[in-house]
C-alpha cells in the first residue's frame, strides 16, 4: 500500500491483499500540518483553563454570595455551561468539518473562541452592572463552549489525514499536547499575576489580563490556519462526489457504535483531566491549604510531565498497539486515583507536586493514544462529526460538571477525598471501553 511517504504497510484485516491503496499525494509539510493543528488546542484550552484558574477572582467579581462555597459553586456552574454547548458545537462545525472542508471548519472554531474570551477581559463587574455582569460572562462561557466543539476533534482528524500510519498515534498525541500546552501557559500566565499583584489588584484589574491577552494568541492562531491546505483525503471525498448531505444523520445510522465507545473511553480524559488540572489547583488551595502560588505552580509541573508523557504514549501505540497503552493507562488511574488525593490533601507541597504530576501522567498515557483509536473507527465522510459528537459527550457529561462536582461532594460528604471517588469513577468507565476497542495499529483510514 503506497502512503503520503511512499512507504508500504498493511491495510485493514480482511482486506484484499492484491489490491493496492493509494492515498492522495501530500500537499504540505508534516510540521506545517501539525502546527496549524496544535495553535488551535492551545487557544481553546487556554481560554478554558483560564476560567478555572482564575475561578476565585471570578467567583467574588460576578458570582457575589455571603457563602464562599455558594460563590465558587456558581462559578463552576458557569464552567459546566459552556459545556452543554459543545455538543450543538460539535455537530455543527461537524457537518461544516464533513460537507465542506476540515480547514474552514477550524478557522471559524478559533475565530469565535477568541471574541468570546476577548469580550470576557472587558465585562464590568457585578459591583458596576449587576446581575448582567454575570449573564454576560456566562453568554461568553456559551460561545467558548460552541467554539470548542468544533476544535480538538477536528484538528485530530486534519492531521490524522495526512499523517503516514506508522506515526499516526505519535503526531495525533502532539496535536493533544496542545490542549495541556494551552492549560499550562493559562497556569503560568495566571501563577505570573497571582505573584506579580497583591489580592487587592487581583480583583481590581489585573484578572482581566490573562483574558485580553488570548487575543493575541488567536491572531496568531487564524493566520496560520488560513495558510493552510485542506487534507487530501476530504479533497478525494469532494471530488468523487462522496461528501454526505448530512453527516451527523449518516454518523448515527451507521457509526453509533463507534461514537458510544468515544464517548466512554474518553471519560478519563475528559473528566479525569479537568480533576487533574482546572479543579485540582483549587482542591489544592482549599483542601490542601497551599496558597495560589503553590497550587498554580504545582499545576504547572503537572502539565509539563503531561506534555513530555503524550508523545512518548503516541510512539509507544505506534510500535506496541493502541489497546496495551489504553490498558496501561486507565488501570494506573483506577489504582492511584485515591493514593493522589490524600497526597495533595496532606499539606505536603512535595507531597501535593506529587500527587498530581501522578494523576496527570495516568490520564497522558490515556490521551496519547485515544484520539487515534477513534480516528481509526470512523470513515472519511463522517470523522469530524464523529470525532466531534463523541468527544463533547464526554466532556459536557463527565468533563465541564466535573470541578462542580467535585466540590458538590466534597460539601455534601465532609470529605476531602469525595473528588478521588469521581477521578476513579471516569477511569473505570475507561477501562470499560477498552474491551470493546479492536486493535488498529498501521491500518489504512477508512474513505467509504
Amino acid at each position: 500500500m503506497t502512503l503520503n511517504n511512499n512507504e508500504t504497510v498493511r491495510g485493514p484485516r480482511g482486506a484484499d491483499p492484491g489490491r493496492e491503496h493509494h492515498a492522495p499525494a501530500p500537499t504540505q509539510s508534516t510540521a506545517k500540518v501539525v502546527r496549524g493543528a496544535i495553535v488551535g488546542t492551545v487557544l481553546e484550552y487556554y481560554d478554558f483553563g483560564i476560567y478555572g484558574y482564575m475561578a476565585t477572582a471570578i467567583a467574588a467579581l460576578f458570582f457575589v454570595s455571603h457563602d464562599d462555597t455558594a460563590a465558587l459553586l456558581g462559578t463552576f456552574a458557569a464552567f459546566a455551561v459552556a459545556f452543554f454547548l459543545r455538543v450543538p458545537g460539535g455537530i455543527y462545525f461537524g457537518h461544516i468539518g464533513d460537507k465542506y472542508g476540515r480547514k474552514k471548519a477550524l478557522t471559524w472554531t478559533i475565530f469565535l473562541m477568541v471574541i468570546a474570551t476577548f469580550v470576557m477581559g472587558l465585562i464590568p463587574t457585578y459591583v458596576t452592572i449587576g446581575v448582567w455582569a454575570t449573564i454576560i460572562l456566562v453568554l461568553c462561557r456559551c460561545l467558548q463552549g460552541f467554539a470548542a466543539g468544533g476544535e480538538l476533534g477536528g484538528a485530530n482528524a486534519f492531521v490524522s489525514e495526512q499523517a503516514p500510519p506508522k506515526h499516526r498515534a505519535l503526531q495525533t498525541s502532539l496535536v493533544n499536547s496542545g490542549t495541556y500546552l494551552g492549560s499550562l501557559l493559562a497556569s503560568l500566565v495566571a501563577l505570573a499575576v497571582n505573584s506579580m499583584f497583591d489580592p487587592e489588584t487581583v480583583l481590581s484589574w489585573a484578572w482581566r489580563i490573562p483574558f485580553l491577552l488570548s487575543v493575541v494568541m488567536g491572531v496568531i492562531g487564524i493566520w496560520i490556519r488560513n495558510h493552510l491546505d485542506e487534507t487530501p483525503q476530504f479533497k478525494e471525498l469532494k471530488k468523487e462526489g462522496e461528501t454526505e448531505a448530512i453527516p451527523i444523520a449518516k454518523l448515527l445510522s451507521t457509526s453509533w457504535r463507534e461514537v458510544i465507545v468515544i464517548i466512554f473511553l474518553g471519560a478519563v480524559i475528559t473528566g479525569g483531566y479537568y480533576i487533574a488540572s482546572v479543579y485540582a489547583a483549587t482542591y489544592l488551595q482549599t483542601a490542601g491549604g497551599h496558597s495560589p502560588t503553590v497550587a498554580f505552580l504545582s499545576t504547572s509541573v503537572a502539565l509539563i510531565a503531561g506534555v513530555a508523557t503524550l508523545p512518548i504514549s503516541g510512539y509507544l501505540g505506534d510500535r506496541y498497539g493502541r489497546k496495551p497503552i489504553l490498558f496501561t493507562g486507565t488501570i494506573a488511574a483506577v489504582l492511584l486515583g485515591f493514593p493522589c488525593f490524600i497526597l495533595m490533601s496532606n499539606g505536603s507541597v512535595w507531597q501535593a507536586f506529587l500527587g498530581q504530576m501522578v494523576l496527570f501522567i495516568a490520564v497522558s498515557v490515556v490521551n496519547g493514544c485515544s484520539y487515534v483509536t477513534y480516528v481509526e473507527m470512523l470513515r472519511a465522510s463522517v470523522r469530524y462529526s464523529g470525532l466531534a459528537l463523541g468527544n463533547n459527550v464526554s466532556n459536557t457529561l463527565l468533563g465541564g460538571t466535573a470541578p462542580f462536582i467535585a466540590t458538590w461532594l466534597i460539601d455534601v460528604s465532609g470529605s476531602t477525598l469525595a473528588p478521588a471517588a469521581y477521578f476513579v469513577f471516569t477511569a473505570l468507565l475507561s477501562l470499560g471501553a477498552v474491551f470493546f476497542v479492536k486493535e488498529s495499529r498501521g491500518i489504512v483510514l477508512r474513505a467509504d
